[in-house]
């Protein structure tokens, strides 16, 4: 049975073996989520209880899901699926109170760059930020794995017959909608272009080719843990970009 046949009869008699069968074909999706949000793991958890937070996301998913509305699931889900894994990590406060304080004046720091085009090396956030080099490195991992930026127009989904396709295009939007999803689509494709090449290429491996940290280390020569502090600097920079264009 197609996924779209398995959907309809789902609907019709909400039997539990219907939902289980659809729960299982996209299990594949909540370890693509998982493993492209950079987290590290807090004492007492495990890649596996990720997986689990992720499956919470997937089954609120499934119970929403309206396919008459003409939305693809996983569009749908994804989100679902990375605000569980948040919501169940946030209880094991996996970024401390400090932490946060700081990443919210690194935040409010970019946009006033942002909007005065100030320069945004690293020596010179440092400086704005008060920060010597290993606290610096410090706040961008912390940015690295906090952060869940709107990029599923840039997805690429490739596990069995979830194509990228699959992600960007819903039919059956009604105007209104449509409007609102193109210009979300043009704020981020004008951020990207306003931040440095080299973030743009990093977020451009990581979230359309989709390699993982450490191969995108192999390919720009840094090690794992750099690429993650660059991640979280180009998040950062993709913010600030996107925040500044949307006048917020």
């Amino acid at each position: 049975m197609d996924n779209e046949k398995l959907w309809a009869e789902y609907m019709r008699s909400r039997e539990p073996r219907l939902k289980d069968e659809i729960v299982k074909r996209f299990l594949p999706l909540v370890r693509y989520v998982a493993l492209r949000m950079s987290v590290k793991f807090q004492v007492g958890l495990d890649f596996e209880d990720i997986l689990s937070f992720g499956v919470l996301g997937l089954l609120d998913a499934v119970d929403r899901f309206e396919p008459e509305r003409g939305f693809v699931f996983q569009t749908f889900a994804v989100p679902r699926i990375r605000g569980a894994i948040l919501d169940e990590l946030r209880r094991y406060d996996w970024i401390s109170r400090s932490g946060r304080e700081k990443l919210q004046k690194f935040e409010r720091t970019l946009e006033h760059i942002a909007k005065t085009r100030g320069s945004t090396d690293d020596k010179s956030l440092m400086t704005a930020m008060e920060m010597d080099e290993q606290s610096y490195k410090d706040l961008l991992e912390i940015a690295s794995r906090s952060y869940v930026v709107s990029l599923d127009d840039v997805l690429a989904l490739d596990e069995g017959d979830m194509q990228r396709e699959d992600v960007v295009d819903d039919n059956g939007l009604d105007a209104l909608e449509v409007l609102e999803r193109n210009e979300e689509r043009d704020t981020v494709v004008e951020a990207l272009k306003k931040i440095p090449e080299r973030e743009r290429t990093l977020l451009s491996l990581y979230y359309y080719e989709g390699l993982t940290l450490r191969e995108i280390g192999l390919v720009l020569g840094v090690t794992e843990s750099r690429v993650s502090q660059l991640h979280g600097r180009a998040l950062s920079l993709l913010r600030a970009e996107i925040k500044s264009l949307s006048g917020v």
